[in-house]
């Protein structure tokens, strides 16, 4: 991606370029957070004896700049954030990716790459390398790309962009249609010593589409900020996740209507952790609205969901969330509980249950449930199934 700036770069610095893993060949050992990514980059550095550096990297790789910056600010001279964001769309369309690739395989997210990478001149201009996109999406390990996705799901800086304290260049396409110039301008406002350029007739992969434009900014970038006569430029690849349309930020969650009662003296509150549980496996929008809606009749029976059922149960170590899912389903089929079967159906394709595990769980509740009850809910888990895997045009 990076190959039309090395040769200029390379005049001036020691240039490093890496792939994600499952990207380009890399090592298919699966990385579901930003910070463990970071972490294998810098004891890959570590390896190499680098220890100060500058950063350039686009999309996820910016999220990775961010990351080094605001965790290991002593190991970032300089920084350039290209097509980045401090949240990438929302935690609930980047889990449904994931779902959408176990059932589907990497060709949806092959076909859709060039609507949300490229800009439609471009596109039409440049057939072999938007050739090139589709096939480093359908070559990229689906579990690795899985993990990318539930690494951006999680990634949010926005509270703490004030924290990052070196030169920042923050690069975007004008029509950008994934981190678009809100998101730039958001990641300016926060950074103290952060500027904008805004780069015409590109899209999403600005370095790629607008070559000399960047090139030149990254060079200009770098040569007025270095500050120690460092010699590392990192332009990292960026993920094949092409995250979702720009979106305005979720609004939190409500708070329940009425005051949750007290935790005794000496014992941690399971609530946030409750609810941070809840919303990763039910689905952001999903519990926002359920938490939105409690009043004062039903605000007391939410935050009893949120801190026993979430905080106490959910978070066990005893059991992962795919088995959790199997056992919410088995009960709730066993109960006849079919309105909120619908909500653990789509909890156990987040969860990473295929469609085919799912419809092994129903098959076995017809023996030991009772056929009419499983019947039912293959029924139900059938329209979630088909609303939550197909791909979106």
């Amino acid at each position: 991606m990076w190959d039309r700036q090395i040769p200029e770069l390379t005049r001036t610095w020691r240039v490093f370029r890496y792939d994600l893993p499952g990207h380009g060949g890399a090592p298919a050992e699966p990385v579901a957070s930003v910070a463990e990514l970071t972490a294998r980059l810098l004891a890959v550095l570590d390896e190499l004896g680098v220890q100060r550096f500058g950063y350039a990297g686009c999309s996820i790789g910016g999220a990775v700049g961010a990351e080094l910056a605001l965790r290991h600010p002593h190991r970032v001279a300089s920084l350039a954030l290209v097509s980045a964001s401090p949240r990438f769309g929302t935690a609930d369309e980047f889990r449904q990716r994931g779902v959408i690739v176990r059932t589907n395989g990497m060709e949806p997210m092959a076909a859709a790459a060039p609507g949300r990478w490229f800009t439609p001149s471009f596109a039409a201009a440049q057939p072999a390398i938007v050739e090139w996109a589709v096939q480093m999406v359908r070559t990229t390990d689906p579990g690795c790309y899985i993990a990318a996705c539930e690494a951006l799901a999680a990634f949010d800086v926005r509270s703490e962009l004030g924290r990052i304290a070196v030169p920042t260049l923050v690069v975007v396409g004008e029509q950008d249609q994934v981190t678009g110039p809100g998101d730039a301008r958001t990641l300016v406002a926060g950074i103290p010593d952060a500027r904008l350029a805004l780069v015409p007739g590109a899209s999403h992969l600005t370095p790629v589409e607008q070559p000399a434009a960047v090139t030149d900014l990254l060079v200009r970038h770098f040569s007025s900020d270095w500050e120690d006569g460092s010699t590392t430029l990192l332009a990292p690849v960026p993920p094949a996740p092409a995250p979702a349309p720009e979106e305005a930020p979720e609004a939190p969650p409500a708070a329940p209507a009425s005051e949750p009662e007290p935790v005794p003296a000496g014992r941690p509150d399971p609530y946030d952790e409750g609810l941070k549980v809840r919303r990763e496996v039910l689905g952001e929008a999903y519990v926002d609205g359920v938490l939105a809606g409690a009043d004062e009749l039903t605000g007391d029976f939410q935050d009893l969901l949120t801190r026993y059922a979430w905080g106490e149960v959910w978070t066990r170590d005893g059991l992962d969330r795919r088995t959790r899912s199997v056992v919410a389903l088995t009960a709730l089929v066993a109960g006849g509980h079919h309105a909120s079967l619908a909500t653990h159906v789509r909890a156990a394709l987040r969860n990473g249950l295929t469609p085919a595990e799912i419809r092994e769980v129903l098959l076995q509740t017809a023996v030991y449930c009772g056929v009419p009850a499983a019947q039912a809910a293959f029924e139900t888990a059938r329209e979630v199934v088909r609303q939550e895997t197909t791909p979106q045009p």
